[in-house]
């Protein structure tokens, strides 16, 4: 039979045990504390990204972003929609021709900083988008308005312009679908429109003019010629204010004016007519049937936040 002292120390180990018990599931709780903790700042870490890369610089081509949309695949064979969608950065009115030519090219000057800035427009591989530019041009969207995006980075070097407000975030109060193939690449020397995500392309554009990776998810309307890249190159050599890799220039970047060609927006292109597969009804003329789907991009990828998503990601701010 145990004495009093052997069930005092029975009763003193139980509770010990007992104590050790709770101290490890205490333990426990607080680690499953950490890990959900931890799991819940990288869930918020990367919607910020992805926030970041989908509405663009600021944001974000977003614009640029920078980036900011993956591929979109809108082949150019039907006419072109430019669908209402939030409020003009400046009173313009969207594109009366919907079936605008889709051959040949179109030389417009844009006045950077007082230099002429040559840029050849395909109409060929994008009709709708430089339909839209020229446009917006003809009616002094662009004129007395600041770039206010530059990049420097290994991945993103752009110049994104095209807001009147100068924050990233103005378009032209409509957006019209990508034209892409999902093979294109950004040379020195591109001009893309900016988006930011499915069918958000505006009025912001980029001069890339370095080494840029980015997924094929913007609109290459054109390219610059004769020695317009110098003009891009002394702003983007004055660097990013604050030191950054992504912000507003620090160098002056202001157009005067995009001077287009007399007659531009003149002309019918030959385009097919787009038929729904689903029986919901027809489409409408000028509608643009996409492809694949875009999707936002990078916080380093030109984004426009004008309507939501690069980038008008590089930042459709992003990159409207």
């Amino acid at each position: 039979m145990p004495t009093n002292q052997q069930r005092r120390d029975a009763a003193k180990r139980k509770l010990e045990r007992q104590l050790a018990r709770r101290e490890a599931a205490e333990r426990a709780r607080k680690q499953r504390l950490v890990i959900i903790g931890v799991v819940a700042a990288v869930v918020v870490v990367a919607g910020g990204v992805w926030l970041w890369t989908s509405r663009g610089s600021s944001s974000t081509a977003s614009d640029a972003s920078t980036s900011t949309a993956a591929t979109s695949s809108t082949a150019p064979a039907t006419p072109c929609t430019y669908t209402t969608s939030g409020s003009p950065a400046k009173e313009v009115s969207p594109p009366s021709n919907t079936s605008p030519l889709n051959t040949g090219t179109v030389d417009v000057t844009v006045v950077l900083n007082g230099k002429d800035v040559p840029i050849t427009l395909n109409r060929a591989t994008a009709p709708c988008g430089v339909n839209a530019f020229v446009s917006l041009a003809s009616q002094g969207f662009y004129n007395d308005t600041d770039c206010h995006r530059l990049t420097k980075s290994d991945q993103l070097n752009i110049l994104q312009c095209g807001d009147p407000t100068g924050q990233g975030n103005g378009g032209p109060g409509y957006t019209f679908a990508s034209e892409t193939t999902g093979s294109e690449a950004y040379p020195v020397g591109t001009v893309a429109l900016a988006n930011a995500g499915p069918s958000t392309t505006g009025s912001q554009f980029f001069i890339v003019y370095g080494t840029t990776t980015i997924d094929p998810a913007y609109t290459i309307i054109g390219t610059v010629t004769g020695d317009g890249m110098t003009v891009v190159q002394d702003i983007a050599a004055q660097g990013v204010q604050n030191n950054r890799q992504d912000g507003k220039p620090i160098g002056a970047a202001r157009i005067t004016s995009v001077n287009v060609p007399d007659g531009a927006l003149d002309g019918t292109g030959t385009y097919q007519t787009a038929t729904p597969s689903d029986g919901a009804g027809s489409v409408e003329p000028g509608s643009v049937v996409p492809g694949a789907t875009d999707t936002a991009v990078p916080g380093d990828q030109p984004t426009d936040q004008s309507s939501p998503a690069p980038t008008d990601q590089p930042t459709s701010g992003g990159a409207g």
